[in-house]
């Protein structure tokens, strides 16, 4: 049962970051948290059934997790380098162009 509250708590803290933060890597730290608390409900509903069927789904679950956290840190490297800022405010703003006049 302490898994269960653990989670809960993880999960409260990851959707609090989501919902406050501007950052970018401070709302990848909170995706993260909130897929932590999905994975620890899961594995502990898996080793519950089983422990073979519990170790398969933990290095299932590590595995995905991981190879997330790779393409939202390259989302967030490639995101920083085009906009300038990782403000997430800042980066959904369309950018100025700037405009010639032509004389005909």
């Amino acid at each position: 049962m302490d898994f269960v509250i653990l989670s809960i708590v993880l999960l409260g803290i990851g959707v609090y970051g989501l919902l406050t933060q501007r950052h970018l890597l401070k709302v990848f730290i909170s995706i993260e948290l909130v897929a932590t608390a999905a994975t620890l409900n899961f594995v502990m509903l898996a080793s519950s059934l089983s422990r073979e069927v519990g170790e398969a789904f933990l290095i299932l679950a590590f595995s995905t997790d991981t190879c997330v956290s790779a393409v939202i840190l390259a989302l967030l490297v490639i995101a920083s380098r085009k906009y300038g800022t990782t403000d997430i405010s800042k980066i959904g703003e369309p950018e100025e162009e700037e405009t010639f006049e032509v004389d005909a």
